[in-house]
Parts: structure tokens; sequence; C-alpha cells
């Protein structure tokens, strides 16, 4: 087994339940910085899976500079118009031609590809945002650095690392964070999507705890045509609180106060008073997103943890390290925490580029035990996370078939 460079000791962070107060945020679906990381994922994907079929390996690309410049829209109760659409701008480096052995040149379609992967996500994931009326997608994507190429490309069984960088995962979640990440998957689901058309894919979740008292705060885009007037806009309101609540019974006994779309007023309808939208998304109307700018690899936004600022989106599922060592790091510390007395485990893993992957420079696991507990499953801390790490040349097939959650 290769050198891991694993280094395990108690932690020094207090749980979050147990601090006077927390903060946790989830950005949702339709929210423009969650689509920016979609396309670029998408676009990754769609490439990787050409790659695969033309060449036999995935090549060296990274897609993780996604734009999205909101449009101008005009709703009201009933319906509405797109007056001018979402720009979506996928910037990135790929491998855009590939020289076989006999000299010949074949292209690379990066931009069909992309323009592919990024229409057929947003047809299946946001209902009334029509790629072809509502969106505009333009792409500027240069070769990849030829040393980085060369990096990625050397022959060994595990690839270089392409960068000096790093993944930090930890577990378990709070009541907290659970109850952000739950709230939003709700509200997103397609079983309340069937029960209440009216509610938007742009949904934001901000969680704060003070004491024993947990306050939700929710953006919720209310979709016009669904909606004919003030009071039926109202009614939308109260049931995403009475479903929100329903879900926060399961999670927790610690109060929980829900807030919907708090910078309401009533009295001015759909003239600008109310948080309607004519395609499920604020990006149709001057709200921009940009990768990277939303949820970290677990889904969440947790500013009392400590986060990497990797994005995860769009990197390439084979040597990037701002993809990799976030999922290995969130996967790892799971399993680390089901172990007899563990209450919580951070892992910091830390690349050198050029580096075999599977070779850190620094793998750091925090344990949050007393310290029998730390000596009696330390060795085994240690071998879950080198298990991990010895596979990490193989999370390219989970992150292909959508497996892995990056954001």
């Amino acid at each position: 087994m290769a050198q891991k460079n694993i280094v395990v000791e108690k932690s020094a962070y207090i749980p979050p339940d147990l601090l006077p107060v927390e903060i946790v945020e989830r950005k949702g679906t339709g929210h423009p910085d969650y689509i920016a990381d979609s396309i670029s994922e998408a676009a990754s994907r769609e490439l990787s899976k050409y790659y695969l079929e033309k060449f036999g390996r995935i090549l060296h690309h990274n897609l993780d500079k996604v734009l999205v410049v909101g449009g101008q829209s005009s709703p009201r109760f009933g319906g509405g118009e797109v007056l001018q659409p979402i720009y979506i701008l996928v910037s990135g480096r790929a491998t855009t031609e590939v020289v076989e052995a006999d000299g010949t040149r074949v292209p690379v379609p990066v931009g069909p590809l992309v323009l592919k992967a990024t229409r057929e996500w947003i047809k299946t994931n946001i209902r009334y945002l029509d790629p072809d009326h509502h969106v505009i997608v333009d792409y500027r994507i240069g070769k990849g650095s030829v040393d980085l190429v060369d990096i990625y490309q050397r022959a060994q069984s595990y690839p270089g690392a392409n960068d000096t960088s790093m993944g930090i995962g930890y577990a378990p979640l709070s009541e907290t964070e659970r109850l952000v990440f739950e709230t939003e998957r709700l509200l997103n689901s397609p079983r309340v999507k069937k029960e209440v058309p009216a509610v938007g894919e742009d949904i934001k979740v901000m969680g704060v705890r003070k004491g024993d008292t947990i306050h939700l705060t929710i953006a919720a885009a209310i979709v016009s045509r669904h909606v004919r007037s003030t009071e039926e806009y109202l009614d939308v309101k109260k049931e995403i609180r009475k479903l929100v609540l329903e879900k926060a019974s399961e999670i927790t006994k610690r109060k929980v106060e829900v807030y919907v779309n708090t910078g309401d007023d009533p009295s001015k309808g759909d003239r600008g008073g109310l948080y309607l939208v004519v395609t499920g998304t604020s990006a149709e109307h001057g709200d921009d997103g940009a990768t990277g700018r939303g949820n970290r690899a677990n889904g969440l936004i947790t500013p009392f943890r400590p986060m990497s600022l990797e994005a995860t989106a769009g990197k390439n599922p084979i040597s990037h390290i701002g993809k990799l060592y976030n999922i290995v790091a969130f996967n790892a510390s799971q399993e680390i925490a089901q172990l007899d007395h563990i209450r919580e485990v951070y892992i910091k893993l830390i690349s050198q580029i050029g580096k075999p992957i599977n070779e850190p420079l620094l793998a750091y696991i925090a344990i949050n035990a007393d310290e029998a507990a730390i000596s009696r499953v330390k060795h085994q801390a240690e071998e879950i996370l080198a298990h991990h790490l010895d596979g990490i040349n193989r999370l390219w097939e989970k992150v292909l078939r959508g497996e892995v959650t990056l954001f």
C-alpha cells in the first residue's frame, strides 16, 4: 500500500450542536449558483462519456467556470413573459483534439456536447424554463495547459494530482444541517411539485439555530401561472410552511420557526410585491450565478465548519483534487463516524501537484471522542481512509453515473 501520510488526533472542534448558535445554508435546484454548478457538471459528464466512447479514457478537461447572467421577466397572476433571456456562458479547458498513432488529428466536438448537456439539464430539472426560448447558451473553452495535460497523462496506476490543493469533509451532520438539507430536498421533490405545482425550483434555505430554536428562512420562487391572486399566493406560502414543519418534526425535537418569502409586500400584489416568477428561477429576472459560489460537496454551506472553497462541479473526475479529495473526505468521514463511541469526525486531505492522487502530502483525521475510544479506533480510521484513497481512481465511474453528491 502506498504511503498515505495519515495523522490521527483528538478533535479540537466543538460540535455545532453544542454551540449557542449555528448557521447553515443550502441553495436549491433553481438557484442561479446551483444552475451554474449543475451545468458545469453536466458538461463535464457529457464530455467524459464522449472521451470514453471514442478514445477509451477520460481526457483532460476542467469546465468549472460557468456564469449565469440573469434575464428580465414580467410575471403576473395567472401568467407572465420572459422579456430577455438568461445568458449562460460555459468556460474552462478541454482536450479539443486527439492525435492518433499515425499522426491523424481527430477533433472533439466540445461545443455541441456542452450545448446538449446544458439544454438537457434545464429540460430535466426546471419545469417551466424553456432552454430554446428562455436561455442563450454560449461557451468559451480552450485547450488544456500542456504541463497539466502531461501530468494527467503520465503512465502510472494513479494519475498525478493536477493541483496542490485540499479537500475537507466531516460527519455526522448536525440536526440543523440535516433540517436545512432535507427542507430544500422536500420542496424540490416530485411529490411537492405534484401537490403544490406553484412552488418553483429556486429554493434557498437559511437555517439559524439560537439555543434550542431553529429558525428557517426560506426563499421560495412561486410560479405565476399557478396563482391568480394575492390570496392564492399566501395560501401557497402557508402550505410550504406546513410541509416544512411536518418534515422538521421527523428530524428534531427542537422548536422550529419557519419564515417564507419575508421580503413580500402583499399590498403591492403582482406589481413587485411578491416573489413571483414565470419559469421557476430568479435567474429570469436579474439574479446571477457562478460555479463554486453555492453548496460545498455535501450539499451545504456551513460557516461553523471548516470548508474547502474549491468548486467540485465541472472538474475532471480523474485527477482534479478539488473534486476528488472533497468526495473522499466526506465519504471516509461518514464511515469513520460509524465506529464505536465516535461523536464526530473531520478529515482534511492535502495534495501536491504531480504526485499520485492516492498519496496525499497530508491526510488528517480529527476525531471527537475520549482518548480511550480514539486509541481503539485509530487503526480502523487509518484503514478506512487509506481504502477510500486507494479507490480514488475508480470514483469517476460513480461520478459519471450521478451517484456522488457534489453540491
